[in-house]
């Protein structure tokens, strides 16, 4: 049996970037393009195949306006935290994030489709539960980001604003049975974004039977 060229899919995974600098926020978004990206999400496993996954598309330009606001508020502390420790550092990876970060706070308004995947459920103390359902909706979450990417779409995965969850429940009409599981802004973008970065090395973050001691 031959064996499947799996290079375009490994291209694929080896080079879908979280975009925020590069979203084009000029122009609009065909949402049967959407469509298609949550379609193939439905493949993604998901347990006991409860498929218990929920997709809010918000295109409404006063609920976006409405969403960012949240997301502002309910990252102010975080930023604020991020900026004093980056304090003097303009150049590192970090500092490059902080700012690509800050970027989408500020245009996140006009960013033209968010995305918010929920899941059936809430979270709890229990550990095994809780795993549960992040792995029933997150295998989802990136298949959704990789069907964008394939389609010269940008994405980014964020969840800052479910420090004001409630609030954005309340605005989008979501139950309270319902966990919103993150944030995805999406837009048109440079196809260039779409390329490999340094990671660490192999060696420094994959351990053999058993955790290595200091």
């Amino acid at each position: 049996m031959s064996q499947l060229d799996l290079s375009v899919a490994d291209e694929l995974l080896a080079t879908t970037r979280s975009v925020r600098k590069k979203l084009d926020l000029e122009r609009s978004v065909d949402l049967a393009l959407v469509d298609e990206c949550i379609e193939l999400s439905l493949q993604a496993p998901t347990g006991s195949n409860a498929q218990g996954w929920r997709w809010l598309v918000v295109t409404d330009e006063q609920l976006r306006v409405g969403l960012a606001d949240i997301y502002r508020r309910a990252s102010a502390t975080y930023f604020a935290k991020q900026a004093e420790a980056l304090a003097g550092d303009e150049v590192s990876q970090n500092a490059k994030v902080y700012s690509s970060a800050q970027y989408l706070v500020d245009v996140l308004h006009r960013v033209p489709v968010h995305v918010i995947p929920c899941i059936r459920g809430r979270l709890s103390d229990n550990s095994f539960a809780n795993a549960s359902m992040y792995g029933s909706i997150l295998p989802a979450v990136w298949s959704f980001m990789l069907a964008a990417r394939a389609r010269n779409l940008g994405t980014v995965y964020t969840t800052l604003h479910l420090n004001l969850e409630s609030e954005a429940a309340e605005l989008l009409g979501i139950p309270p049975k319902f966990l919103q599981m993150g944030l995805i802004p999406v837009a048109h973008t440079d196809p260039s974004v779409f390329k490999r970065v340094s990671r660490q090395p192999l060696d420094e973050v994959r351990f053999l039977d058993r955790w290595p001691t200091d």
